[in-house]
């Protein structure tokens, strides 16, 4: 990210900017790779190259490192929200 701070040296303002930064970029990246997979299957089918289909399904496994951050800011501001 742009930004070098920590989680907790941000402001709870500054986390919920973040986090619905994140979530944004994890929305849209999610949807690319949906429409992605969809493409690949058809063209496995067709082209009769079924491998495809299982890279098709594999690709959400890059949006883990993605939801991982976002949980961390989710907690970061909980972990706030309560004291």
């Amino acid at each position: 990210m742009a930004n070098s701070k920590k989680l907790s040296e941000l402001t709870l303002e500054e986390l919920h900017i973040e986090k619905k930064k994140r979530k944004g970029v994890l929305t849209g990246l999610g949807i690319v790779m949906l429409i992605a997979c969809v493409i690949m299957v058809v063209v496995a089918v067709k082209s009769k190259n079924y491998a495809l289909i299982a890279v098709a399904c594999g690709v959400f496994v890059t949006l883990m490192p993605l939801m991982a951050s976002l949980n961390e800011v989710e907690k970061e501001i909980k972990n706030r929200q309560q004291k």
